[in-house]
């Protein structure tokens, strides 16, 4: 016997049997009950929705022998005939092969002649679309007022394409696309139908991968069995399709999760070396990432059969809602620029690599930023006393010994350079004692210089000073610090101005706040996130200490969440080392805020830019001889 494909076999013979169109299916079925039977119908939807299957349905329901009903008998003659193609009253008309006048006109010769068997004299013109202009306009009169033992029944998947006055003849219906759940558990009750072994995940990755599309589910189906060897198993699957394990997609977002940047680079290559299409990658990746914003926000829309549930739930815990988004965007970005990369494994790597460069679970861009190298291999920060930064050694290294830099110790004899002591640590003068708290993100630190040294040439001679001569060193004395506050600061290189204190003081001593509200938002910097936008568009009403008072425009009244107030007031807390209180109101501005200080700002340089073109003499002798005109919307100011 001839095997027969399950898209054929299985389609659908009563309307019992459709999937996931209750809406057309109701309404059909409530106009043949009641006998309210439009003469022209149009079904639109996309390929596999089920507009021919429909159509067919149809006419069995107006040709039953038992008569016009919802529900056909299925084993009449009309109903036989018609499942197999044979009902000399049902004329299926492809309009994408004939598409001219002449093939409508022939059609409409014959419609006028009463049915040969059935009831109805049914047309289906599928793709009608593609008629020509000609073709439309010659059925235009029939199809408004046929005989009435005809009907037509109209299929399209560009509705747009045809003519509103063919439009306004008929009753149309829009044909859904069916849900991946949808198409996965019609498939499952195939599959039991059938006996043959499944697995659930395995019918999920068909119902995504067909794209609402029954019949393309179906054609997918009987190729995972052929690749199974009568198994639909979810490896297969995974194989047949290209599509990426979710294991490995968890593996990258659980790394993004710890800001490991050498994880995320070992599951990248692990998966170029899978041979796995960047692509579906990313495409899979940014399903996941919906999944996982759904968990965050509306948990019930995640099934409870769905197989990575407890691990979706589990990760969504560990990801903030902002990343999540964030890291979806980039994802979409990513696919939509991945043609433009080098290559595919270069361009899917970029995009994991951007997701941790914008990481701000450790304070933005610091958190998501690799150790820099050594300049040194040899040498080991751990091996640095206490409170010493390597920073501050490499600047030690960098300038030389006080002695080779002083004029005055240049005609006494070179002492042997001593090797360095890392290990003795410092003596600590005794300093007032501040309350212990742990480093914010943003404290400053030093820069760490150690992997610049190399790039950077030795900073000039400095006067000597009295403390740093050997011969006069007392032993009792504290230990030798650069002094970079002397009168030779402008002779130290930029480097060493960054470290002119020493982080542990930076570090044990929090910042004061002297009620500049856009200076402490510019120290702030990327720190606030998404909660920047709302303390620039803040000002500051009253500052007591414990409590921020704040006044927000009208205007920008969706910018005063309760998600950005408890990021901005956390960020706050921590930079000053207090608890602080935070209150938002929404009211009509008398004063300044940080975003109007510099749009206005931005207006007085472009003015003065604007005004100094215009009063400078080379300008003016061109216009006053030459006729010139200067375009004052060009002109911008310099940039600092």
């Amino acid at each position: 016997m001839t095997y027969q494909v399950l898209a054929r076999k299985w389609r659908p013979k009563r309307f019992a049997d459709l999937v996931g169109q209750e809406h057309v299916v109701r309404a059909l079925s409530n106009a043949l009950k009641e006998s309210r039977l439009h003469h022209a119908y149009l079904l639109t939807g996309t390929r596999g929705v089920g507009k021919t299957t429909i159509a067919r349905i149809l006419a069995k329901s107006l040709n039953c022998e038992t008569g016009t009903t919802a529900e056909p008998c299925g084993v009449c003659q009309a109903c036989t005939q018609i499942d197999a193609g044979r009902f000399v009253d049902l004329l299926e008309i492809d309009a994408a092969s004939n598409t001219g006048i002449d093939n409508i006109r022939e059609v409409l010769e014959n419609a006028q002649y009463t049915p040969t068997m059935g009831r109805y004299k049914v047309y289906i013109i599928d793709e009608v679309h593609m008629l020509s202009k000609s073709a439309f306009n010659a059925m235009l009169k029939t199809l408004e007022e046929p005989p009435a033992h005809v009907k037509f029944i109209l299929a399209t998947t560009d509705p747009q394409k045809v003519p509103v006055t063919v439009l306004s003849r008929c009753l149309q219906f829009s044909l859904r696309n069916m849900t991946p759940q949808q198409v996965a558990g019609h498939l499952a009750h195939m599959l039991d139908v059938e006996g043959i072994a499944y697995e659930s995940p395995a019918l999920a990755l068909l119902g995504r991968a067909a794209a609402g599309s029954m019949r393309d589910a179906q054609s997918l189906l009987d190729q995972a069995i052929a690749y199974g060897l009568g198994e639909v198993k979810e490896d297969g699957v995974r194989a047949m399709l290209g599509a990426v394990d979710k294991r490995y997609l968890f593996a990258l977002l659980d790394a993004l999760a710890d800001a490991d940047g050498a994880r995320l680079v070992a599951e990248v290559e692990a998966l170029a070396a899978r041979g796995i299409g960047f692509d579906s990658a990313l495409a899979e990746l940014a399903s996941l990432l919906h999944q996982l914003a759904l968990a965050q926000t509306v948990p019930a829309a995640i099934a409870s059969d769905e197989p990575e549930r407890d691990a979706i739930f589990a990760l969504a815990q560990r990801l903030a809602a902002e990343d999540v988004q964030l890291y979806y965007q980039i994802a979409l970005h990513g696919r939509r620029d991945l043609a433009l990369a080098p290559d595919e494994h270069a361009g899917f790597s970029m995009s994991m690599l951007r997701m941790l460069a914008f990481h701000p679970v450790n304070g933005g861009e610091g958190a998501a930023r690799p150790p820099v190298p050594a300049a040194n291999p040899g040498a080991s920060s751990a091996a640095l006393p206490a409170g010493v930064s390597p920073a501050r050694a490499a600047l030690a290294q960098l300038g030389g010994k006080p002695a080779e830099r002083s004029p005055a110790a240049a005609d006494k004899p070179a002492a042997p350079e001593p090797e360095p002591e890392p290990a003795r640590p410092a003596a600590p003068a005794p300093v007032p004692q501040a309350a212990p708290r742990e480093p914010a993100p943003w404290d400053e630190q030093p820069a760490d210089v150690a992997a610049v040294p190399a790039a950077v040439p030795a900073p000039p001679p400095v006067p000597a000073r009295v403390d740093e001569a050997p011969e006069e060193a007392d032993d009792d004395a504290e230990p030798e610090v650069l002094d970079t506050a002397s009168d030779s600061d402008d002779e130290l290189p930029a480097y060493a101005m960054m470290m002119e204190e020493d982080p542990g003081e930076l570090v044990s001593e929090a910042p004061v706040f002297d009620g500049d509200w856009a200076s402490l938002i510019g120290r702030l910097g990327n720190k606030l996130g998404a909660a920047r936008m709302l303390a620039q568009n803040a000002a500051l009403k009253q500052w007591d200490g414990k409590v921020f008072e704040l006044a927000v425009p009208e205007g920008f009244r969706n910018m005063a969440t309760r998600d950005y107030q408890d990021k901005l007031k956390s960020v706050l807390g921590e930079y000053l080392g207090q608890s602080i209180e935070l209150r938002v109101s929404i009211e009509t501005l008398d004063m300044e805020t940080p975003a109007m200080r510099d749009a206005r700002f931005k207006r007085e340089q472009l003015a003065g830019a604007r005004q100094h073109m215009e009063n400078d003499p080379v300008v003016q002798q061109l216009v006053q001889e030459m006729g010139a005109m200067l375009l004052a919307e060009t002109v911008q100011p310099a940039q600092e």
